[in-house]
Order: structure tokens, then sequence, then C-alpha cells
């Protein structure tokens, strides 16, 4: 009887200890319950005495149990968790050890993920998912060794895709990176190499365009470079890839109207507005849903055709249709210069000044008309005023240094140039003008200049 009941005793205190201790991984408390709960408290307070005097060695068993028991503890147990990890890795000389080191890294970052709402509430800012996989790639790369490329890119295009323009710099260059990596080894991967860029350099591009510190501006400009030299080092960047990999697709794929925006909007930004490709889809995209940039596509096709009138009536529809001032002013540069190909110099005219109608500080604007001008200085009987028409093809440059810092170099290399074209002073006096002479220049220019 005394020893039934010593049994029965035995299993009500074992129960109610089971009660008393939970850990929180068990419960989805924060810290647990009883003593499971005052260990955790005591393994928070070791670890972080020692992360404190980078003691990451002993941080190490207590951290990892709190990261065992207690998983929605502190944010910090993550943190914390990749500092002490990371230590280690790069302080084992044993790859066995580093191996498994490097494994807990990863695991530290997918436990995170898993928690992520619970651990959001314990804090002000709340962290995303793509940030979290950001640093998760970077740690991946950096001391993971021999890397899965494949799961590497999913990883960074997932971070990216979620983050956009708020991607950290060394997310966005680590993507460019594992893409080049990928198209390395699968040549597949090739046009979706190439989407990749893009969507990098956009988001750099707006991310340095809304940064407001200058150490954040210098970081995101390295990053756009290293995002754009891993681009350039690929061998993709060339029309004659994009009309390869394009080509056979737009045919394809010619009443599918988002993709044949895409193959436009690629060829357009990587400036290979020469290829069939660009054409056919441009063309194709026009006859669907008629765009300012598929108007572009088929002026710039009747243009290489040789049928200028048609190619011009297409910019006209692309200036029309266009929203963005900047761009319809590059529109209407680009009639222009078709047109001054064809020597067709009044009409160009007109193009290059409704392009600064729309963008007033439009430098190389300025610098086709003044080529135009020197293309065509002859309006007099007389050479020597026919030369006065430098004065006024340097006016146009000097106006487009001062409008457009961008073009500087090229106003002033072609200022030295043309200088040299301007009439001489003894040429001046047996016409009776002289320095500060008004001079007006006729036929299709109508420009009046001074003499310098």
């Amino acid at each position: 009887m005394k020893m039934k009941m010593f049994t029965m005793l035995c299993a009500l205190t074992l129960g109610a200890t089971a009660t008393f201790a939970q850990k929180g991984v068990e419960d989805g408390s924060r810290f647990g319950h009883g003593e499971d709960s005052v260990r955790c408290l005591k393994n928070i307070s070791i670890y972080t005495e020692y992360v404190k005097t980078d003691n990451f060695k002993d941080a190490y068993q207590p951290w990892k149990a709190v990261f065992t028991e207690a998983p929605t503890a502190q944010v910090s147990t993550y943190t914390n968790g990749t500092k002490i990890l990371r230590a280690l890795i790069a302080a084992s000389k044993d790859a066995a050890q580093q191996k498994v080191y490097m494994d807990e890294l990863m695991a530290v970052y997918d436990q995170r993920i898993k928690y992520l709402d619970q651990l959001n509430t314990l804090v002000k800012k709340p962290t995303t998912k793509g940030s979290i996989l950001g640093l998760q790639v970077h740690d991946y790369l950096n001391y993971c060794g021999k890397i899965d490329v494949n799961k590497a890119y999913a990883m960074s295009k997932e971070a990216i895709d979620s983050e956009k323009e708020n991607s950290e710099y060394y997310a966005l260059q680590e993507f460019m990176d594992i893409s080049s990596r990928k198209l390395k080894a699968d040549e597949t991967h090739k046009e979706q190499f190439i989407q990749d860029y893009l969507t990098a350099a956009n988001y750099a591009d707006a991310a340095y365009k809304a940064a407001t510190s200058e150490k954040d501006k210098q970081l995101l400009k390295l990053a756009k470079d290293n995002v754009d030299a891993y681009f350039i080092n690929s061998g993709a960047a060339s029309c004659e890839n994009l009309q390869a990999i394009y080509g056979p697709k737009v045919e394809q794929n010619k009443t599918n109207l988002d993709y044949l925006k895409q193959v436009i909007n690629v060829m357009q930004l990587l400036k290979c507005t020469e290829e069939e490709a660009y054409f056919v889809a441009s063309e194709a995209a026009h006859a669907i849903e008629p765009t300012a940039a598929t108007a572009v596509g088929c002026g710039y096709m009747y243009f290489k055709k040789g049928d200028i009138d048609k190619s011009i009536s297409y910019f006209d529809q692309a200036i029309e249709l266009e929203q963005d001032p900047e761009k319809k002013a590059d529109n209407c540069y680009s009639a222009a210069v078709i047109l001054f190909s064809k020597k067709q110099l009044s009409r160009a005219k007109q193009y290059a000044n409704k392009a600064l109608s729309y963008n007033p500080n439009y430098g190389e604007a300025y610098i086709l008309i003044a080529q135009m001008y020197a293309s065509s200085p002859n309006w007099n009987n007389e050479p020597a005023l026919n030369k006065c028409t430098y004065f006024a093809v340097i006016d146009k440059l000097q106006r487009a240094k001062s409008v457009d810092p961008s073009v500087a170099e090229k106003a002033n290399e072609l200022i030295r140039t043309y200088a040299t074209h301007t009439p001489k002073d003894e040429d001046l006096f047996f016409l009776g003008l002289k320095k500060g002479t008004s001079v007006t220049i006729g036929g299709w220019i109508g420009e009046t200049t001074t003499i310098r």
C-alpha cells in the first residue's frame, strides 16, 4: 500500500513539474514558463555580457540554448546570433566544425523568418522578410564556401523583388553577382540575366535619388557601378546578343503585348534600337496598343527603311502620346537628328526648337542646332559674311553648356573647332564691320549674332 501511494505521488510531482517548467518553443510563450523561463533569462544575461566583450566562444552555448528553446524571446537573439556564428566560422580551423557553424548561421535566418510576425511585435520598426533574405544571401556568399548558385539566386531574387528600391546596396550588387554566376553555368539564363540587370540598375538609381546622407549616396553609387560592371563583363550586353535572344521570340509573341513591351523597353534602355527585333516588336505592339514607345520604334524602323516622311509621322505620334515633357523632348530631338541626316535643315531646326520648348535645359538640342548651322554656313555672296555664321554656331554652343553642364566638354571642343572658321578682322573692316557689331544671318538660319 505504501509503495502504491509513493508511486502515485511521484507521478503527480512529475506532472506538476512538467506543467510548471515549459520552454517557449513548446508553448508559444516568449521565455517559456517556470524553471525553463528562469534558465532562458539567465542564458540571455550570460551570452549578452559575453557578446559585449567579443567573447563569442563562451557566448555560443548560452545563446544557442535561447535560440533553440525560446525562438521569440528577443530580436537580438538573431542579430547577436549572426555575430557569434560569423566570428566562430572565422576563428575555426576545422572544416567540419566550420560547416556546422555555417549551417547554424543559415538556420538563424530561416528561424527569424519563421517567427517574423511575433518578433516584429517586440520592436518599434518592423523588419521585412526581404531585408532578412538580403542579409542571409550576404552571409551565404561570404561564409558558406562553395555555394549552390540556384539556391542563392532564388533567395536573392525574392529579396530584391520584395524590397525593390529599398534594397540595401550590397543586396543589389550581390544579386547581379549571383545572376552572372548563374549565366556562366546556364546559357539559357541570358534573357533573365538582362532583365535582372535592368531591375537592379533601376532600383539602384531610384535608391540613389532618394538617399539623403552622403554615405548612403556613396555606397549606392558604388553598388550601381558594380551592377553595371557585372553586366558589361558578362558578355551579354551587346545588341547582337539581344537580337539573337529576342528575334525568334518576338515572332512567336506578336500578340503578346506584355512581352512585346518588355522587349521594347530593354532594347531602348540598352540603345539597341537599330536591331530588327526592336522594329518588329514596336510595330506589333503599336498595332495592338499605340504608345509613345511603340511609335518611336516604328519611327526608327521606317527611318532605317528610308521612308523619312513615314518615320517622322511616327515620331509625331510619339510626341503626342508621351506625357513626360523630357521624353517628349527626346522624341523631338530624335526626329531632328533624322531630318538633319537627310539635310532637311529647316525642318530639323523646327524639331530641335520644339525639343527645347519641352526641355529648356536640353544641351544636346542646342549642339545639334549649332552643327546644322555649321553644316550650311553660306547665305550671302560675301564670304566674310558667310563666316559670320560661325558666331551664331558658337552662340548655340555657349548656350548648350550654360544650361546643361553635362555637355560642356563636347561644346568646348566644338567651340575650339568652329572658332577657327570665324572671319578675320581685316575681312570685316572692308565691310564696315567690327567687334561688337550685330549681324543677322539670313536664309533658313535667321539668327542675329554679334561679331567678336
